[in-house]
Formats: C-alpha cells, structure tokens, sequence
C-alpha cells in the first residue's frame, strides 16, 4: 500500500494502525498551492502523534468551497505532491464538503486545525469528540495563504 489510500481502504488501515498502538494524528484541506504555511501546520500536526493521515478534498469538493476557478492543481497531482512530504504518513482524498463522514472512518486519536476555526465552528469537532478523540487547533502562518498567493500572481 502506497501513501495514497484509498477511500475505501482507509477504515481497515486506521484499525490496522489501532491494532499497532499507533497514535493517529488526522487533519484535512484543499491544499491547492502548497507554501510555507502548509509545511509548518502539517509538521506541527504530526508532532501529535504517530501517523498523520491527511484527508484532502476532491477537485469537486474544492470547487464547490472554492469557487469554479478552483482547484488549480487537480487532486492527483496534491495528493502526489503532499504524499511527498515525509511527515505525512497517507493521503486520502474525500468527496464531501466536510471530513465528518470520513473522520467517523478514521476515528483519529487527535485532529487538527487551522486557528480560523473554535471548537464550536467546527463541523467535524463532534465527530472526533463522539468517536473518543480530541481537536487541536494550530495558528495560521501570518501572510501565507493560498488565495494571497493566486492574487499576488495576477499583478
């Protein structure tokens, strides 16, 4: 098995790591144009445990949250690209607007979070909390985002 996983495997490789006292560590995102901000977030997700799986959104889901311009880069090709980086464990690409279906697969140990959320803003929070984990939020980068990066770009 690969570091791209998928969907359908996801539930019987999270048991299996379960099963291997593995602490799992999820979070989740577009991921569309990685930068710096992506790098320090995953790492400092990782740090909560053992393996990071990364839920990330589908080209559809990314349009649908984004706008019709977006992705930029297809889901493949993030997937491939967030695979490459060594402190993530797997890649897992999810349809749906939110992670919470595919949290309740997982049922991570610790999810994380971008500070733009609150325990409350969270639509998954529940799902984690319920399945017997807990939510970690970590604080953007200031002045690194996607979006900035696709407006500097037009200049």
């Amino acid at each position: 098995m690969g570091k791209v996983v998928n969907r359908n495997e996801i539930e019987i490789l999270a048991n299996k790591l379960r099963a291997e006292d593995k602490k799992i560590v999820s979070t989740n995102g577009c991921f569309d144009i990685l930068h710096v901000g992506h790098v320090r977030y995953l790492k400092q997700a990782k740090s909560y445990g053992d393996v990071l799986i990364l839920g990330l959104n589908s080209d559809s889901s990314v349009k649908r949250l984004k706008g019709p311009k977006r992705p930029i880069n297809n889901q493949d090709d993030r997937a491939e690209v967030m695979a490459a980086l060594r402190f993530i464990d797997y890649v897992v690409i999810f349809d749906e607007d939110t992670p919470v279906n595919l949290l309740g697969q997982i049922k991570p140990d610790v999810h994380v979070k971008g500070g733009d959320y609150d325990i409350n803003s969270l639509p998954e929070a529940k799902t984690v909390m319920d399945t017997g984990g807990r939510v970690e939020f970590v604080p953007f980068v200031e002045g690194k985002s996607t979006t900035g990066i696709i407006e500097k770009s037009k200049v």
